[in-house]
Parts: structure tokens; sequence; C-alpha cells
């Protein structure tokens, strides 16, 4: 063996050179540096000990609510007396088993649905004609020997996520149609989406939703009513869409011009190039702005209170009007509710950045 192939393998075997640690240089390198990450992480000990102090240390886990009165931490025995009710609602007591099971199989089926391996025709299909079918019977009852149970008396955690997932599942193709609309070559069509999207972009979702309770049930025929929970559904989905079209018109406009030459020159039609060609490579573009959007659409389900349903966080703050809780437990609630908006929001956060990386890895 020659001396260069020595050095060669020598070096084959050394580990690579280590990276210099930086963060000495990027937290303390400069004094302003210094200073910051000191008073930064003075605020985070300080707040953390006072979380600490208040979740823990001071908090009362048993009692009555005059027990919670004397005590300077959390009220705990609230939340166990009132978790029921924040997270069902006025649903029947005695019938709360049907949404606990509801809530736990939509999530199951989320979970199974966000696998890649798992995306085909058959899951759609069995979202469409069994999962979301056998949910509404187990909610609503009034067959299988279930007792009847309306609309009106559904509220917390599972209203809450059947407004906003079901209602963005609905949106995301409504939306991908008008996004294709407006790019569209046909006039007519173009002007249509166009006016559309503008017009339900240029007013809140408050708007919307009052005209979908008050003003859908005036175009019925005499004798025909509109379900309060389907009205609100269907603005939600109406609302989203509009913002949806805008995110993937954006995704198509960044695909080259040449992906559609190419397929035109190989004798594709039009819907072929687009559904093989043009959207695969425009949604994989548009997924962080699309799971913005969601997140945000799942916290804004919470202005339906004013048409009159009982969304989660309106659940939360009827059970802190509670007169033998009232000015009690306050923050509580509060701090409840956003755990639970943040651990969901968290997750879809988590899950976009798994698609990017998923598609970027597979795709590319």
């Amino acid at each position: 063996m020659t001396e260069a192939q020595l050095v060669l393998g020598t070096a084959s075997i050394q580990s690579p050179p280590r990276r210099p640690q930086r963060w000495r240089q990027d937290w303390f390198g400069t004094p302003g540096n210094a200073l910051i990450t000191i008073l930064s992480s003075a605020v985070a000990l300080a707040l953390g000990w006072f979380a600490i102090q208040w979740l823990f240390l001071n908090a009362t886990f048993a009692g009555t609510p005059e027990d919670c009165k004397t005590a300077s931490g959390a009220c705990w025995p609230f939340l166990s007396t009132k978790l029921r009710y924040m997270a069902f609602g006025f649903y029947p007591y005695e019938e709360q088993w049907r949404p606990l099971v509801s809530l736990i199989v939509f999530l199951g089926s989320i979970t199974v649905s966000m696998v890649p391996q798992m995306w085909s025709r058959k899951l759609l299909l069995s979202w469409i004609f069994l999962i979301l079918p056998g949910l509404y019977i187990l909610m609503a009852g009034g067959m299988l020997g279930l007792r009847a149970v309306p609309t009106t008396q559904w509220g917390g955690l599972p209203l809450s996520f059947m407004l906003s997932f079901v209602g963005l599942a609905c949106a995301l193709p409504l939306g991908i149609l008008l996004a294709l609309s407006r790019a569209s070559d046909l006039p007519v069509i173009r002007v249509l989406a166009t006016s559309f999207i503008e017009i339900i972009r240029g007013v809140p979702l408050i708007s919307i939703l009052f005209m979908a309770t008050v003003m859908l049930p005036l175009f019925m025929p005499d004798g025909v009513t509109v379900d309060k929970l389907l009205r609100a559904q269907i603005a939600i989905i109406i609302f989203a869409a509009a913002y949806i079209a805008e995110i993937v018109r954006g995704g198509l406009q960044d695909v080259p011009k040449g992906q559609i030459e190419a397929g035109k020159a190989l004798g594709m039609g039009y819907w072929p190039i687009i559904f093989k060609i043009v959207l695969p490579q425009a949604m994989k573009k548009v997924i962080p702005p699309l799971v913005s959007l969601f997140i945000g659409f799942f916290q804004d389900t919470t202005l339906v209170t004013i048409v009159g349903l009982l969304d989660f966080l309106d659940t939360v703050r009827s059970a802190m009007r509670d007169p033998v809780w009232q000015g009690i437990a306050v923050l509580e609630g509060y701090v409840f509710a956003a755990a639970v908006y943040f651990l969901f929001s968290a997750l879809m956060g988590a899950y976009s950045r798994f698609l990017e990386r998923y598609f970027r890895t597979s795709h590319d």
C-alpha cells in the first residue's frame, strides 16, 4: 500500500471535525447580547417560579369553594367539579358517554388519517360514509335505541372540533375549486370566483354567521327550517373557503409555466395536468400558511357563541359564572381552556412541520 493510500485510509476513519460551539458567542458574545440573555433568563425564571407556586405549592387540590377563598394558589376542585360540563356543555348528563366516545373515535380517526401510508380513496370513503355518519348518529340519537338529543344541547369540545375540522375539511376542496376558477382563462368563471372571494374576505366572520343564522331561513320554503348548527357550519365553510382559495392561488402562481407546457406536450388534457402536475406542487408549497389558517379557524370557532351555540370556551366561561364558584375560580378556567387550545394548536403545528419534511424528502 502506498503512502498516499495510507494517508487517505487514515483520514477516512478519523471522526469529522467538531463544529465549534457558538452558543457562548450568540448569547454572551457582546455586552448587549449578554444583557439581553441575563434579563430574559431572569424574567423566565421569575415567571416559572410564580407558575410553580400558583399551580402546585400554594394550590388547593381538594375541598369546597370556601377552602379556595383563603388559598393563594390554583383552585383545582373547580376543574374536577366542572370538568364534564366544560367538556360537553348542556348535553344530558347520563348520556355524556356518547360525546366522550365520539370524541375518542374522532381523534383516533384523525390520528390514523395523519399517517401518509394510510392515505387512500378507501380512507376518504370511510370518512364520508362511515365515520362522520356514525358519529352524528351517536351524538344525535333517535335510532339504534339511543335517546334523541337535539343539536341545541350539543356543546363543549365535540362541538368545537366538529365546527372547525369538519368545516375546514369541506372548505378545502371548495377553496381549491375557487382558486382554479379565479385562475381560469374563462372571463365569466374568473369574475364570479373573484367576486365571491373578495366579498367573503371583505366582511368579518361574525357577519357571515349572523347572515347564515338570520337570512338563510328567509330563503327557505314555508315550513322548512335549517338546523342552527348546520347554518353555522355552512357559514364557516364558506368563510374558510375564501381564505383557502387565496392561499392555494399563491401556490398555483409559484408553479412554473413550463410544467403545464410539458404536460400539454405529452398530450395530457386540462384536468389531468391540474390534478397530476400543478396541484401536487402547489399544495406542497402552501402547507405552512394552510396549517396556520387551520389553527386560526380552530380558535375562531369561539365566535359561534353569538348565534346561540355553546362551544368549548363558552362552556368554560359559563362554568365560571356558576354562583357557587363565581369570583373564586377565574384564572383556573382560562388557564385550562388555554392549555387545551395550545395542545391541539401545537400538535397541528408539529404535523405541519412533519408534512414539510415528508414531502421534501419523498417527492423532491
